[in-house]
């Protein structure tokens, strides 16, 4: 099976970033609009779908419902976070759980922490994959938490950033599925391109503090993701690809109908466990062995990496 599709197939950009103080229309575009180009880091542009008719809601009908207190405490989301995300998890961000989650968040801020990815990245993964898009998720664990990494992906690190042990693993499993399998040029990690293609690179917490790992766990993100893998699970009918790595991600997909899905895991891909199986996993193939025959040829994930939009550092 090729890894290579037309270059028209080929993404181009990374997320669509919001405006510093845009409205909600201004980020999203009128409600009509059939696709919307947008100015992506200054180095190219994205062409951002629309959800479909089945994910529309009345967005600005549920924000005019909610309180002054939530309507700060939610800007992140009511801004960033795609409809088709929203309309389905629109009750959970206003939980009484998610809002002590977005204070304790403010608090750092306003104490002047660092906070990774940068706020506007936090839900990137929802907008390079609306959730009628989605035909494999990538369940990941703590963001980066360093300069220059986390940018709201799963493993996934903008250039120059040199891609990270972990994601370097990946590549070796990968060349073992598909020999012809190219990353990205000049040893980079970004891993936009397979968002784009229908992968939900998802990590457990969505935020870290600078440098301090899993200093976010246990504040709540893990409810949010586990409530955005449920609903991948009971909305994507025809069936998605669970991809879990390590024993924290492997407790994420313990509910998800087998029957339904696929759920393929592993060892993490991590030196510190990839020699006790990751290697050979074979991940990559079944994935797309079993996306054919659920989805018909055509249906499988490029996993292809050595892309214009890849080279060109956006």
């Amino acid at each position: 099976m090729s890894l290579k599709r037309k270059a028209a197939d080929a993404p181009t950009g990374d997320a669509k970033k919001p405006k510093a103080n845009g409205s909600i229309t201004s980020f999203f575009g009128p409600p009509k609009t059939v696709s919307t180009t947008a100015k992506v880091s200054g180095t190219g542009t994205e062409k951002i779908e629309p959800a479909p008719a089945a994910f529309k809601f009345d967005k600005e009908a549920w924000v005019k419902k909610l309180t002054a207190e939530q309507k700060e405490l939610l800007k992140l989301e009511i801004d960033t976070l795609h409809e088709s995300w929203l309309k389905e998890l629109k009750d959970e961000v206003t939980s009484k759980e998610f809002l002590e989650l977005k204070k304790f968040l403010k608090r750092e801020q306003d104490s002047g922490q660092k906070v990774f990815p940068p706020m506007e990245d936090v839900y990137s993964w929802s907008r390079h994959t609306p959730l009628n898009t989605v035909k494999a998720v990538i369940i990941g664990q703590d963001p980066y938490h360093n300069l220059n990494q986390a940018h709201g992906l799963c493993f996934s690190v903008r250039a120059p950033t040199p891609a990270p042990p972990s994601l370097k693993n990946v590549y070796i499993a990968l060349k073992k599925d598909y020999p012809s399998f190219n990353p990205p040029p000049k040893n980079g990690g970004l891993l936009t391109p397979w968002a784009d293609r229908g992968v939900l690179l998802l990590n457990t917490c969505l935020t870290v503090r600078a440098h301090e790992a899993n200093s976010h766990a246990n504040r709540g993100w893990e409810r949010f993701t586990q409530k955005v893998i449920d609903i991948v699970a009971q909305k994507r009918m025809k069936g998605v690809v669970f991809l879990a790595w390590g024993t924290p991600a492997g407790k994420r997909v313990t509910k998800v109908d087998r029957k339904k899905h696929l759920v393929l895991q592993s060892v993490h891909p991590s030196p510190l466990s990839a020699q006790r199986g990751w290697f050979d996993c074979g991940h990559f193939k079944k994935t797309n062995e079993w996306l054919v025959q659920r989805y018909g040829e055509g249906g499988e994930i490029d996993w292809n990496l050595d892309v214009k939009a890849v080279e060109a550092g956006v």
